[in-house]
């Protein structure tokens, strides 16, 4: 098994886990809501340390808590496919042509590190689920966030504006 599918592996299992978890045990899904947040991220530490998840890893644990405070504050009742530079343009009315958008995502695209990337996001997920009914890939972000880089921008730049270029042809 390569690198890639073991990462995309443990990650599917990893949004699995957190879905049922989420369904079966209101109080842990409650302590992940508050995960987001690094002042009481450690009410999570019970849930990502019984999955294997590294807590003295600054970085692993804090793209992991994020994720799971996302998903346990969805409504989602399983994995979706949006992506999240298309999530970011669907919260808007405007959709990639607002100004807000842009906004939000050139400072998502200015993060030089996946922590940074994690601060960034935290209120922007909340701004999604409160617009966009679709459900977020968990899974996509939660791997875009462990191997943040470049790719990763470019990315998520591409999904934002892709629609536009569609639209604008007749697709």
């Amino acid at each position: 098994m390569s690198a890639t599918t073991e990462r995309r592996t443990r990650s599917g299992e990893f949004i699995s886990y957190l879905f049922r978890l989420c369904n079966q045990d209101k109080g842990s899904a409650a302590r992940l809501r508050r995960a987001a947040n690094p002042a009481t991220e450690y009410q999570s530490w019970e849930v990502l340390g019984s999955f294997g998840i590294r807590l003295d890893n600054d970085v692993e644990r804090r793209v992991h808590a994020l994720i799971a405070a996302g998903l346990a504050n969805s409504r989602a009742e399983k994995n979706g496919t949006l992506t999240l530079g298309r999530a970011i343009a669907l919260s808007f009315p405007e959709g990639n042509a607002s100004d807000q958008a842009r906004a939000r995502l050139r400072r998502l695209l200015a993060c030089d590190s996946a922590q940074e990337a994690c601060l960034i996001l935290r209120p922007l997920l909340t701004l999604v689920q409160s617009r966009v009914p679709s459900a977020l890939d968990y899974e996509r972000l939660l791997n875009d966030l462990l191997w943040f880089s470049d790719k990763t921008k470019a990315r998520w730049a591409q999904q934002f504006y892709t629609r536009e270029a569609r639209e604008e042809n007749g697709l």
